[in-house]
């Protein structure tokens, strides 16, 4: 026998005299039938101690929420709680010995197969503790992302709101250190589970039998079958475009373009969740084109068309001038410049900003197309739209209704969207969505009025060089803390400090919290694009106040949205201590 793999629990009839005990490693060690059995002792629940419950005719209750295992196994018979670790045992000369190593161990394919098993399941704490196991084993973060889109699209409900918060984490774990990217992760994981839950699996159409139409031809055809609301016709085209091998590029165009064909289709979330599942398709490869486009088809089965909408025809009717603005951009042969040369087109951003603030969206959409015929970038444009939509967001006054929030923060996520897809497409019929960005920047108006005030930064200056950004998580404890947290971020920025630990300090302030949808985009919008204008520094004039704004309007939105009940990140926490092997509690 080798005594540093097994350790001894005493005698037998000791342990059949106490029932139970606790033994070094934290195994606890029950008397069973004729022998022992031994099992952790703290629950895969949540870690309550495993000898404090009860064992009878096999099955070992936990008494905090009565979760149930077989002592032998370890096997839980509530899915809710995973399986604990069972030790082997054995019997000499009346003597317990339990092995410290558990009869199971987690390799990365047993980990994939938990992972998978949570989602299907909807079960937060067996996704947690996947999610540590496979961090804390190597396992890139992309590889975790796939196992997570896969299955998101493999559901009935197609692209929605977890996917997008999946993709969206994805993007920002640079941002955060190694347990922020944990917490990312699950996040996005737990949401893909609950969007999924009770849902049947969704079964692809397949393609057409054959696909010997050019590219073009199937663009045509997706675009007419979107036209006409018919999602499963624009899946069949989209699923023979991929056997057909066209290029993701040449996908993304081909799908963004039906969707710009109508107005701000459903409030700008037709375009923002297509740009997130190319972003997605960007990141885990191009073999998962067929299950993460196809999911896209339901958004087009009855958007809402603003076109449609009163508010977009009165007491301003701005649908027929964006129509002639359209036709004049066709007729006129727009062509866009490279980027570098477009870049250098002359431009009074500042003014343009200002502009799309204003009340005169004719001359707004009269600029934008004057400036695109002159040769500025659209990708420019697109970036200044999104400025002037995170300006919305500063400005926007808590006198307003609290769901007005939602509003703003639609905008400027769209805008977002649109700036992130017009640096990877040229095409020019996509330039349409940076009007109807402009359209909505304008209807959000009357939400900066009256305007909110400019962040008090001077509260905050004394001492804001060494001020830790614990701090500013301490001011968000409390609630509605918009304007003090406004005025922290913006001393922050003034005192010359690295940007980094505020990004992080912000991502922290996310994913502590049991956020809603809106929440999560926020986040990852504003880091995106102060990342933007952030590399601009020094060559745009611009582009310190941009970046600082972002900033702003990201810790604003965040502070009027928190705190909850931070269910989530508790559950987060419980399975990292689990898998490092702590005690959880000290009645242990």
């Amino acid at each position: 026998m080798r005594t540093d793999e097994w350790i001894s629990a005493g005698t037998l009839d000791q342990l059949r005299s106490d029932g139970a005990k606790v033994i070094k490693g934290g195994i606890a060690v029950f008397a069973h039938e004729e022998g022992a059995a031994a099992v952790d002792n703290r629950c895969p629940h949540l870690g309550f101690p495993l000898h404090l419950g009860s064992l009878c005719n096999g099955i070992l209750t936990c008494h905090w929420h009565h979760a149930r295992f077989d002592i032998c196994s370890g096997g839980t018979l509530d899915p809710w709680a995973d399986d604990a670790l069972a030790h082997e045992v054995k019997i000499e000369n009346g003597e317990v010995w339990v092995n410290l190593a558990p009869r199971r161990t987690m390799t990365i394919e047993k980990l994939n197969q938990r992972l998978r098993e949570g989602l299907e399941q909807n079960i937060g704490i067996v996704i947690a503790k996947a999610v540590v196991g496979l961090i804390e084993a190597g396992v890139s973060e992309d590889e975790i992302v796939r196992v997570g889109i896969l299955f998101g699209t493999s559901q009935s409900g197609g692209w929605g709101s977890g996917l997008t918060i999946l993709a969206a984490m994805r993007n920002v774990l640079p941002k955060l250190d190694k347990s922020g990217r944990i917490l990312a992760l699950y996040h996005g994981l737990v949401h893909v589970a609950r969007a999924g839950a009770g849902r049947a699996p969704r079964r692809l159409l397949g393609p057409l039998p054959s696909a010997d139409a050019s590219a073009k031809r199937l663009a045509d055809w997706y675009r007419s079958c979107v036209e006409v609301r018919d999602s499963q016709g624009a899946e069949k085209v989209l699923l023979t475009a991929i056997t057909a091998e066209v290029s993701p590029d040449q996908l993304a165009d081909m799908m963004l373009v039906a969707v710009t064909d109508h107005f701000y289709l459903d409030g700008g979330h037709t375009f923002d969740f297509h740009n997130k599942a190319f972003e997605t398709l960007e990141a885990i490869g191009p073999d998962a084109a067929e299950p993460i486009l196809a999911a896209l088809a339901p958004l087009l089965s009855n958007p809402s068309r603003s076109e449609e909408q009163h508010h977009w025809q009165s007491p301003v009717d701005l649908v027929t001038p964006l129509k002639i603005t359209f036709e004049r951009l066709q007729r006129e042969g727009l062509s866009t410049p490279a980027h570098a040369e477009a870049s250098n087109v002359p431009f009074d951003e500042e003014a343009f900003v200002e502009q799309l603030l204003g009340d005169q969206p004719l001359a707004t959409i009269q600029q934008m197309a004057d400036a695109l015929l002159g040769g500025l970038d659209p990708a420019r444009l697109a970036r200044l739209m999104a400025l002037a939509a995170a300006e919305r967001i500063v400005r926007f006054h808590t006198q307003n209704d609290f769901g007005d929030w939602i509003a703003v923060l639609h905008t400027f996520t769209y805008t977002h969207a649109v700036h992130e897809r017009l640096l990877r497409s040229k095409n020019p019929l996509l330039h349409r969505a940076l009007f109807y960005g402009a359209v909505a920047i304008y209807h959000d108006r009357f939400l900066n009025v009256p305007r909110a005030p400019k962040p008090k930064k001077e509260e905050y200056t004394e001492g804001m060089v060494e001020a830790p950004t614990e701090d500013l998580l301490s001011l968000l404890d409390r609630r509605q803390q918009v304007e003090e947290a406004a005025g922290w971020v913006a001393a922050y920025l003034d005192s010359g400090r690295d940007h980094s630990p505020l990004l992080h300090a912000l991502g922290h302030s996310l994913l502590r919290e049991d956020a809603e949808f809106h929440t999560y985009q926020m986040y990852e919008a504003a880091i995106a694009e102060y990342d933007h204008w952030h590399s601009l520094r020094g060559t745009d004039a611009l582009a310190d106040r941009a970046a600082n704004t972002m900033l702003i309007a990201c810790a604003r939105y965040l502070a009027a949205h928190a705190p909850t009940a931070r269910e989530m990140p508790h559950t987060a926490r419980t399975a990292w201590r689990l898998h490092r092997g702590e005690r959880l509690f000290e009645a242990e």
